[in-house]
């Protein structure tokens, strides 16, 4: 039952604290925050602000290991990456805790991210041996008959990691495996409300037997800007918003970087879909982690002759989630990040209101949760339709033409994924061809990822391609060899 309840369990386990890593040393910074726990705001621990001094440590121990890993043969690398994957499972309750205390994730919800978080690195040890280049046939020219090209790959070198808090083990584990795979050193930056899951994933690395100074790992909010623009780093790969997207990218220089900058969430329902099978899938992945994914379902239109039927299967399915304590086995839904961005949700779902838009169920908050939310009536220029709610809400909209559907998706500012439910096989190729988003889910919402396939946008969505294969090609350079003989 999604209903916000005054009881809250003040079980906690103490403070703990959080060092950097910074070549193979754990260190203390001169400056700590406090991390809150969002649920029960207490605190959860005490994590190092660092500053520049560290990053230019994490930096040179950076540049001392690039070319130990790169050396590294990658049977050995995939060794490691597989011995990590090991730990992490064994050490997966502790670090799920850790993650719900921080973030207000569902236990089950942080549980489900450890177990996957393994697929990522054990795939990333797969692709670790499978870097190949490719030969070119010069023979297809006067000029080139006689000789031999190869083109092959290399590490970049360096790599600069920006990760949130929303999913911050699975998104860290697609910064560090890839790169690791790929011979590159990595100095990540963790994200600020999330510190402690990442100190337990970098112990989890230094155990495996990671060298000194492939992986560092900085905290806080102030190192972040200058990591990006130091011009020891050759490659940087972010996970965010698109404001901070568009800074990285202007201070990024002639270096690649992969921007992976969130969406609004569109799933299209139309009018041969099975509305029994698709109505449940878009309540629960608009509810799933309060909402805080890139790919939440946020808006679903709905063939008007399904619509009046499908507002009313998906409220009854939102109605069924239990909102609670997020360490409850049992709750489905826990807290947003933090009560201000909680604030934020619940002034968007007001403004629709006020404007015209009806609250079907949920709506009201209490610190830093929100009832699971259907908002029904919304117009597209409303910020629950047209930005990124990142919070439990979803809107529910009819429509008459599929194409004119296509045609506001496509010319939307955000273009990671969009699902389509539609017993059409032509029509499912239309959709395909027709949205220009990130990936198009067929017989699916937009709520849908696995880790090895590749994963970003387009337009304010981002740059790019995630997954270990995709991440590693970024993440190594190509150099043609000729041989003259």
């Amino acid at each position: 039952m999604s209903t916000i309840s005054a009881e809250k369990s003040t079980a906690a386990a103490a403070p703990f604290e959080i060092p950097m890593l910074i070549g193979g040393e754990w260190r203390n910074a001169q400056e700590t925050y406090a991390v809150r726990d969002p649920y029960r705001d207490t605190t959860v621990a005490h994590a190092p602000s660092s500053n520049l001094a560290d990053l230019d440590a994490a930096l040179t121990a950076a540049v001392a290991a690039r070319s130990k890993i790169a050396a590294m043969p990658a049977y050995e690398r995939a060794a490691l990456l597989r011995r990590a994957g090991t730990l992490l499972v064994e050490r997966a309750d502790r670090i799920a805790e850790i993650m719900s205390r921080e973030t207000g994730k569902a236990i089950k919800d942080a549980r489900a991210e450890i177990v996957r978080s393994q697929d990522t690195l054990s795939l990333s040890a797969e692709e670790a041996v499978r870097i190949e280049g490719e030969h070119i046939p010069l023979d297809a020219s006067a000029m080139g008959a006689g000789k031999i090209c190869f083109m092959l790959r290399f590490p970049v070198g360096v790599v600069a990691g920006i990760t949130p808090f929303n999913a911050p083990v699975n998104l860290a584990c697609h910064k560090i495996a890839p790169s690791i795979a790929a011979g590159n050193a990595l100095v990540l930056k963790a994200p600020p409300q999330s510190p402690g899951v990442i100190h337990e994933l970098a112990r989890i690395f230094v155990d495996a037997g990671t060298p000194a100074g492939v992986l560092n790992v900085l905290y806080g909010d102030v190192v972040g800007p200058a990591l990006v623009r130091d011009p020891r780093v050759d490659f940087i790969t972010f996970t965010g918003s698109p404001r901070a997207g568009v800074q990285i990218k202007a201070a990024s220089g002639l270096r690649r970087v992969a921007l992976e900058l969130g969406g609004n969430g569109v799933t299209i329902v139309h009018a041969d879909a099975d509305i029994a099978e698709a109505a449940p899938v878009c309540a629960r992945n608009s509810m799933r982690l309060a909402g805080q994914s890139c790919i939440s379902v946020q808006t679903v239109y709905v063939h008007r002759s399904h619509y009046e039927r499908f507002v009313e299967l998906v409220v009854a399915e939102v109605k069924k989630l239990r909102l609670g304590d997020p360490l409850d086995p049992t709750t489905d839904v826990g807290t947003l990040i933090d009560e201000a961005a909680a604030r934020r949700v619940e002034s968007w779902i007001a403004e629709a209101a006020a404007n015209g838009a009806k609250v079907l169920t949920g709506g009201r908050r209490q610190g830093a949760q929100i009832e699971p939310t259907v908002i029904a009536g919304a117009r597209p220029e409303m910020k629950v339709v047209c930005e990124e709610v990142f919070g439990p809400v979803v809107s529910l909209c009819p429509y008459d033409d599929v194409e004119e559907v296509f045609r506001t998706v496509s010319e939307s500012r955000f273009g990671l994924q969009t699902g389509i439910f539609t017993a059409s096989t032509a029509l499912a190729i239309r959709a395909a061809r027709a949205l220009r988003t990130g990936g198009v889910i067929i017989n699916g919402s937009s709520t849908w990822r696995t880790d090895q396939l590749a994963y970003g946008g387009v337009k304010d969505s981002g740059i790019g391609r995630e997954g270990p294969r995709y991440a590693i090609r970024d993440m190594t350079e190509e150099r043609m060899v000729l041989f003259n003989y």
